[in-house]
């Protein structure tokens, strides 16, 4: 069973953040780490030094935890575990040497928030949008070669942005993508749900959610942004979340689900 961790105040710093831990799943034992970033310790409201207070780390990290699970694929027959990190990286790990690390992209610049909730593999290449909401270029989706972390296609962020004009805006695309044949979907802070071609990643298709829905329960529903782990396919349909709240984004209430033409 394989794991990963997000980051926290821990002690002693060096414990277990920002990790993925490979653990028997008969007993719990932790058979290995691999840590990407250590000394990653980060707490909400401390500032740079703990400003003194006892529950804040004496020194902060860049919060570059993997808020992504680790996906299990097997390339051209060896095992991989490929997991996104806020940092901006993408690790591909050998789960049958103590984790040891393949290959590592970079494929964005990294940033505290964002997110990086998980990406879609398809056997040949991996799909992951680019968090970086705190940095000057925010969005993107990248499609990496499984075998090598070689950068296939990469798309530009949303331009425009579709919530121009309104408070909280970013083009940021660190939400869980999903896969069909021919098609990754990404989502973004910006409100937009868009398909690209797995082939080039051109944009096959666009919906803009930052609007007024009306419900089949009554209740009014208000699209906004879109990020975390929204999207779900299956029988036919695409079930995704728009609105999501916080420091970092606008809030809404709707689940769409949307068929086949």
């Amino acid at each position: 069973m394989y794991v990963s961790t997000g980051n926290a105040y821990a002690d002693p710093p060096q414990a277990m953040t920002d990790a993925v831990i490979a653990m028997s799943i008969d007993t719990g034992k932790v058979l290995w780490v691999y840590q990407a970033t250590p000394n990653d310790n980060w707490l909400g409201g401390c500032g740079a030094r703990g400003d003194g207070n006892p529950g804040c780390p004496e020194t902060r990290g860049p919060d570059h935890d993997f808020s992504a699970p680790p996906v299990l694929t097997t390339v051209n027959g060896r095992q991989l575990i490929v997991i996104p990190q806020k940092s901006g990286m993408v690790y591909a790990l050998d789960p049958d040497k103590q984790g040891s690390v393949v290959w590592q992209t970079r494929i964005g610049q990294g940033s505290g928030l964002g997110g990086a909730w998980g990406g879609a593999l398809d056997g040949q290449n991996g799909y992951f949008g680019v968090g970086d909401y705190q940095s000057p270029a925010p969005g993107g989706v990248r499609a990496l070669n499984l075998a090598t972390g070689a950068i296939v296609w990469s798309a530009p962020p949303p331009q425009p942005r579709l919530c121009e004009g309104t408070p909280r805006c970013n083009a940021s695309q660190g939400g869980a993508t999903t896969l069909i044949p021919g098609a990754v979907f990404g989502v973004s802070i910006d409100g937009g749900l868009r398909a690209y071609s797995t082939a080039d990643g051109k944009v096959l298709w666009q919906f803009d959610s930052n609007k007024e829905f009306q419900t089949v329960n009554g209740v009014k529903g208000t699209g906004a942004s879109i990020d975390g782990s929204p999207l779900v396919i299956g029988g036919g349909m695409l079930f995704v979340n728009s609105g999501y709240g916080g420091i970092a984004a606008r809030p809404g209430n709707v689940l769409l689900a949307f068929g086949v033409e």
